[in-house]
Parts: structure tokens; C-alpha cells; sequence
């Protein structure tokens, strides 16, 4: 008799993307599991027309599933890591983490190889992003960034039919709907460090189905695990989210792990970046560590301003 798991997505087509790529997995790992995707609209789906850094929710995208989760409607939950918050909520755990994508952004502009530093000057770029839009002006002040909602597809098809000179976009996102004819460019982690848990997928469940969980760490990758701990550790230490610009990467070596992080002013005037080696058998005391060095060079100004203007509002 086979056991049936209920995947609870939302219905972009990258969302499903991500679904039906967890669904794959369980199934090919596990031959005794029959798995079944269940659509769910989440709050962050239906408001499209206000700027994420706007709404001030951090469970934008996750909220509704894990509601589903909570009265087992579903039995797990699939996010794109960036969209799941740090504060994960009683009675649900992030059990498993797929292998991560390649991290870096990337620049949609009108021919191949363009990148940021050839667009000319006053380009408007397009992005939804306030990390993206900090990095950008600090590497080019001149440039006029405007706003961009909507899935991957959908910000495509509106850079195409405007006068915009670019977009930025995840990698992961644009490579896993085949859409990378049109990237110009892949931006270096250097420029522009990405979201926390950008490229991973994370599995949460509720944690009252021991089965469940068995099956789903069948697909864990533990490097990524390790990786996107540190990442969140940090996110959580500067209470950060979608309002504030924060970017991380960490990666796990053989010789330890490293972390590269940076809080930045929203109009990119001052950033604030850090690189530390540390153990990777402590990935969240880490990130912690690394989120205190921001902190004290100088970040702690930059997010008291960003979260004293929010209060204002």
C-alpha cells in the first residue's frame, strides 16, 4: 500500500515548478510514496499592485500554507527559502532543504552580455527588491530604479513591452522556468549578494507525522542546510525581512564555513559588508556572530533609521 503525501504550493508557475520538483524527488526516492499537489493563494499572491517592502508582512508567501499545514489539510509545505521567515510558528519545523541553485542575480537587459556597469547613464532598472535597489545605486548612484511585482514570467513580459533598460531577477527562478534566453548577464555574488535561502527550497511540516518526515529527508542536503542556517541566524539577528536592505551567502568547504554579508542604506549610499571563516558544525552561532560584526561596524544606524521611518508610517 503506498503512502500519499499532500504538497501545499502556491500557484505561480514557479511555485508549482518547485512543487512538482519536490514531488519528483519524494517519489523517485521513495517508491512506496504517492504525492499530490494542493494550490494555495497566499496573501502575497493576491496583493500585486503595493510594493513588497510596503506590506510590512513577514509571512507574505507562507502564511495560508502553513495554516493548512497546522490543521493537516496538507501534510507539507513547499517555499522558496527567501519567501519563509526566520520565526518559524509553534507546532511547525523546517525539516528538510533541497540542494541550493546557484545564488547569483541576474541582469535582463535588451542584448546579450550586457551587464550593470555598461548601462548607459540614468538607465532605468526594474526590480522588487530593496537589497537589489541598495546594491545597485551603491555600484552605480546614477542609475533610476522603479518598481516590479508580479511572478518571473509576468516581470518578463512587462520589461518587454516597456522602456526600461533592464530587470534583475534570481537566477534560480529565470534557469528553472527555461526562460535563460533571456539573460544578459549572471551579476558576481561580488557586485550583488543574494537574498538569505535564495536558491534552496525549504520542506516545512507540522511535525505530528514522524513518516512524513522520514520520507521527506530522503531529498535533505545538508551543505545547503548548513549554509542557509548560518544565513537565516543573521537574518533573525538584524530582524530583518523584505523592508531592509540585507544580503548573505554562505557557503560550506572543506575547510569551514564562510559567510559573506552586508546591510546597506535604502538609497545605497552606505553599505556595510563583512566576510568571516567559521565552524561549520555551528552554522547559527555563525550567523549570529557575523550579524553582531554588522551590527558594530555600523549597520545597527542604518536599521534603527529603516525601522524608526516604519513606525512613522
Amino acid at each position: 500500500m503506498k503512502t500519499k503525501i499532500v504538497i501545499g504550493s502556491r500557484g505561480s508557475e514557479l511555485a508549482l515548478w518547485q512543487a512538482n520538483y519536490v514531488k519528483k524527488q519524494l517519489e523517485t526516492n521513495n517508491k512506496s510514496v504517492v504525492v499530490e499537489i494542493k494550490i494555495i493563494k497566499t496573501k502575497g499572491d493576491k496583493i500585486l499592485n503595493v510594493a513588497l517592502s510596503k506590506i510590512g508582512d513577514k509571512s507574505l508567501f507562507t502564511k495560508e500554507l502553513e495554516l493548512e499545514l497546522l490543521e493537516r489539510k496538507i501534510d507539507i509545505a513547499v517555499h522558496s527559502l527567501k519567501d519563509l521567515q526566520t520565526k518559524i510558528p509553534e507546532g511547525l519545523k523546517l525539516t528538510a532543504v533541497t540542494k541550493r541553485h546557484p545564488v547569483e542575480d541576474v541582469l535582463i537587459a535588451r542584448k546579450k552580455g550586457m551587464i550593470i556597469d555598461s548601462l548607459r547613464e540614468g538607465a532605468v532598472v526594474a526590480t522588487g527588491s530593496l537589497r537589489r535597489k541598495c546594491q545597485l545605486l551603491h555600484l552605480r548612484p546614477d542609475l533610476n530604479i522603479v518598481e516590479l511585482r508580479g511572478n518571473v514570467p509576468t516581470r518578463i513580459e512587462k520589461f518587454l513591452h516597456s522602456d526600461w533598460d533592464a530587470i534583475i531577477l534570481a537566477r534560480a527562478g529565470v534557469e528553472r522556468l527555461k526562460l535563460k534566453k533571456y539573460i544578459s548577464s549572471y551579476i558576481p555574488v561580488e557586485q550583488m549578494l543574494p537574498a538569505v535561502g535564495q536558491g534552496a527550497l525549504g520542506i516545512e511540516t507540522s511535525g505530528h507525522n514522524k513518516t512524513v518526515e522520514e520520507i521527506v529527508q530522503s531529498i535533505h542536503d545538508e551543505n545547503t542546510f548548513i549554509s542557509v542556517t548560518a544565513e537565516r541566524a543573521l537574518l533573525s539577528r538584524l530582524e530583518g525581512g523584505c523592508q531592509v536592505p540585507i544580503g548573505a551567502y554562505a557557503l560550506v568547504k572543506n575547510s569551514g564555513l564562510y559567510i559573506d554579508a552586508m546591510v546597506g542604506a535604502l538609497d545605497g549610499s552606505i553599505t556595510f559588508r563583512k566576510k568571516i571563516r567559521s565552524s561549520k558544525r555551528e552554522p547559527e552561532k555563525a550567523g549570529k556572530m557575523m550579524a553582531n560584526d554588522l551590527l558594530r561596524a555600523g549597520a545597527r544606524n542604518i536599521l534603527n533609521d529603516i525601522y524608526k521611518d516604519q513606525r512613522s508610517k
